[in-house]
């Protein structure tokens, strides 16, 4: 009975189990086509949203950007101190492009050395409660609001920066950077930067930290078996690998300084002028700081300008964020080239 009982046994399991086994792999199925249409319609929107935004900026201030400054009196509204008499929209945006340029490239200049510093320390150095606990912090530090950092850069960083701006005005004047006037509230392009570099810290510091862990394991212990120190083993493995990543990184923080509002809105007396100097009170002004200045005062026609403003500042940290994408496709489509080169000799 044993012998006889047993195949049946197991020939009715094999029959009642295709149908279950069946429909879960249909139900498998329908789920995985869900998640496909959610996904791609996502993108989608993304995308929608992107084009619509474009869109928008561009019939907004198209009329602004072709009109005859001169001749167009809701533009030469000097009782504002909107235009100072500007010929065109060409000649307004030009200060103002230039102001967000430099201040975001100090920022950089600040901020970059000292946050890929903290991601090689919490990747490669620090022990690993103490990277947790720093790289829990610096995700933090990306949730403070703007607004936050502009009050902490008046009340902290201006007077703290202080007798600094004395001291290199007083024995490096000789440099345009620090010449001028030094400004007695701290209200300078130099305080304006500082609080920029915080800012971009979380996010260089978060991209470059996940790219320095993401080092090939067998690299590292290559070097190390050869004799290098750590440090040797970083700069041999560790760099020459994330390099691109980093960069991309850089970028990334950048277009953040680039569109930052409020904190250089409150830090900065802002000027439409041309000005290299770090130290005084005439500072070049930003595209956004100077649309949350001026918009709620503006008429339309004015508000169609600074609009035009906002869609130069769109396009410059578009190309930004694409030259970033465009660094980091490249640098993984040559690290694919060369894995598939060395399976293929191995081979």
């Amino acid at each position: 009975m044993t012998a006889n009982t047993a195949p049946a046994a197991n020939g009715g399991g094999s029959r009642t189990g295709a149908p279950t086994g069946l429909a879960a792999n249909n139900a498998s199925k329908a789920g995985d086509r869900i998640f496909l249409g959610l996904s791609t319609g996502a993108a989608w929107l993304i995308m929608l949203i992107l084009a619509g935004v474009a869109v928008f900026l561009i019939i907004q201030a198209a009329p602004a950007i072709t009109a005859n400054w001169r001749q167009n009196d809701a533009l030469q509204d000097r009782t504002s101190g909107f235009t100072l008499g500007y010929a065109n929209f060409w000649d307004y945006v030009a200060p103002l492009l230039f102001g967000t340029v430099w201040a975001s490239f100090l920022a950089l200049l600040f901020s970059a050395p000292v946050a890929i510093g903290i991601a090689l320390f919490i990747s490669h150095y620090a022990p690993r409660r103490v990277s947790g606990i720093l790289g829990y912090l610096v995700d933090l530090l990306a949730a403070v609001p703007s607004v936050v950092f502009g009050l902490w850069g008046i009340v902290v960083i201006r007077p703290f920066l202080g007798p600094l701006n004395d001291f290199l005005n007083t024995y490096f004047g000789w440099i345009p950077l620090f010449s001028g006037t030094v400004a007695g509230g701290g209200s300078t392009l130099l305080a304006g930067a500082v609080v920029l570099a915080v800012m971009m810290l979380p996010i260089i510091t978060s991209i470059s930290r996940e790219i320095f862990l993401q080092t090939p394991s067998l690299h590292e212990e290559a070097a190390l078996a050869l004799g290098s120190t750590r440090w040797e083993m970083i700069k041999l493995a560790v760099f020459p690998y994330a390099r691109s990543g980093v960069i991309s990184a850089i970028l990334l923080g950048l277009g953040r300084a680039l569109g930052e509002t409020m904190a250089i809105a409150m830090i900065v007396s802002p000027k439409l002028i041309f000005s290299f100097q770090l130290l005084t009170n005439d500072n070049p002004a930003t595209i956004a700081a100077n649309i949350a200045n001026k918009f709620g005062g503006a008429n339309a026609t004015q508000a169609e300008a600074l609009i035009a403003t906002g869609l130069v500042l769109f396009i410059v940290s578009f190309a930004v964020n694409f030259i970033a994408r465009a660094i980091v496709g490249r640098a993984s489509g040559a690290r694919s080239n060369r894995r598939g080169f060395i399976v293929r000799r191995a081979a």
